[in-house]
């Protein structure tokens, strides 16, 4: 083992959340090395985020080519190189790494490859080719995120077994492809593919695909699964999977599924273990997540902990966030974690983005609920660009008309949802929406209009007055609106 380098920060873990703490913990002047087992960008930037979404948008500009007829276009002799799509998708992935990389050198942020774990308090040992290295640091933050649940049987092999690491680099269109989990991974994978020409059926053991996440929204979600001819099985599980045959168990008897590939996306697990997390007296839950505080600080004063590895909602974004707060903390300033919104996004067709409560938790928490929504069917630019599927809700409390939140199933749903979440974050109100103008013609204008709706004067759909309605109780969603796109 080499003899031991000091540090006054040390982050374990190059994810979305640990390379942006270790840039501010050294923009704030403390010595810092990062580390990481793998790859700068961890599985958001290399496996995850960023690839997904690069293939996501070419399958789309597939799909798009082919529907063109009736604006004009017609294609003959369109054809996919799955292989070249992997390069170009590749080359981003090494783009924004590299650039990370770029920025530690800029700011002064060390960087070593290899495993981390704790040998004693303010003790590291880091393994990698070229041996042991003794390291010591003032504070440390863990943030070495989670890993695929794997199911026993169904080992990832990367042949027939496949987690979304594997599902992004494929090099040909598998002719079919049984989804296991019917969750944020799962069905975007078998969408992305799905428009490619490949056969998919997503199992999920639940009684609706995508828990958590509006109904009403995911409604619009299965619509567009149904014309891709995506077979959704719910209150369903896979037995068995046998010579390119998937045996699947539901309450309704058994069915089978062609299934060249399978895609295991059940969950998630914090990567603690290995780390000597023991050796440092850091508390975990019972399902491995470190425990911390508003400040995330862990149970030892000199550990912090951010991203996955502390737990649900699994978001890079969210991440980042807690990223600066611990680096500002571990910097020596009196800040804490008080976030309000925390946005969300899912990249299926059409996209669905949320911030703050649905209905049903607003309604649970107390509050005197009032909705409104607004279709894209309505919307110029969504009919103009041929996405006219979707809608955006809004849940307010009828006493104040404090905006609670904002869920959104449309086209370019997870780049409209940073406004919603700036309203909620500053407490805003429906209203604030509302009188803002939004520039034409745009999706943006399907806020502000859902806003109108929730205040009860829509301009452009007609939503008949509720007879009976309770006052304060709003136009909600089950008013169906005669819509005149503008």
């Amino acid at each position: 083992m080499t003899s031991p380098k000091s540090y006054d920060a040390v982050v374990i873990g190059a994810g979305p959340g640990g390379y942006v703490a270790a840039i501010r913990l050294a923009q704030q002047g403390l010595s810092t090395l990062c580390i990481d087992r793998e790859r700068v960008g961890g599985v958001c930037l290399n496996w995850g985020c960023i690839p997904s979404k690069a293939m996501i948008a070419a399958s789309s500009l597939v799909e798009s080519i082919q529907k063109a007829d009736d604006m004009g276009i017609s294609v003959s002799g369109l054809a996919v190189d799955m292989a070249k799509m992997k390069t170009w998708k590749d080359s981003i992935v090494t783009r924004l790494t590299g650039g990370i990389a770029d920025l530690f050198k800029r700011n002064g942020v060390e960087l070593l490859m290899g495993e981390a774990r704790f040998t004693g308090q303010g003790a590291l040992s880091v393994k990698n080719a070229d041996g042991e290295h003794a390291i010591k640091a003032g504070k440390v933050l863990v943030a070495t995120g989670a890993s695929v649940v794997q199911l026993p049987g169904m080992a990832i092999d990367g042949e027939t077994y496949l987690s979304a690491r594997e599902a992004l680099d494929l090099t040909e269109v598998p002719e079919s492809l049984v989804v296991i989990g019917g969750g944020v991974v799962g069905c975007e994978i078998g969408t992305y593919l799905a428009k490619l020409g490949c056969a998919v059926t997503i199992v999920e053991m639940a009684d609706a695909i995508l828990a958590g996440t509006d109904p009403e929204l995911v409604k619009v979600v299965q619509r567009g699964m149904k014309k891709r001819k995506i077979k959704v099985l719910t209150g369903a599980r896979v037995s068995a999977v046998q010579d390119g045959v998937a045996s699947i168990e539901t309450a309704k008897g058994n069915k089978t599924a062609p299934a060249a590939k399978v895609l295991v996306a059940v969950g998630f697990s914090p990567n603690t273990k290995g780390l000597g997390l023991d050796k440092v007296g850091v508390a975990m839950d019972d399902r491995g997540h470190i425990k911390v505080d508003d400040r995330l600080c862990s149970s030892n004063p000199a550990v912090f902990a951010i991203g996955d590895v502390i737990g649900p909602p699994y978001l890079a974004h969210k991440a980042s966030k807690e990223g600066l707060v611990a680096a500002e903390v571990m910097a020596g300033k009196d800040v804490t974690l008080d976030v309000k919104a925390m946005p969300a996004a899912i990249f299926t067709d059409p996209e669905i983005a949320t911030v703050g409560l649905t209905e049903e938790q607003a309604r649970a928490a107390g509050h005197d609920v009032k909705t409104g929504s607004f279709p894209f069917a309505a919307n110029g630019r969504a009919l103009s660009t041929k996405h006219p599927e979707g809608m955006v809700k809004f849940v307010a409390d009828a006493r104040d008309d404090t905006l609670l939140g904002v869920h959104i199933c449309g086209h370019e749903a997870s780049d409209l949802i940073a406004e919603a979440a700036l309203c909620i974050e500053m407490g805003g109100t429906v209203s604030d929406i509302g009188l803002t103008i939004h520039p034409h013609p745009t999706l943006s204008e399907t806020l502000m209009e859902a806003a109108h709706v929730v205040e009860g004067h829509a301009i452009h759909i007609f939503v008949p007055p509720q007879a009976g309605a309770k006052a304060g109780s709003g136009p909600g969603p089950a008013a169906k609106p005669r819509a005149r796109a503008r």
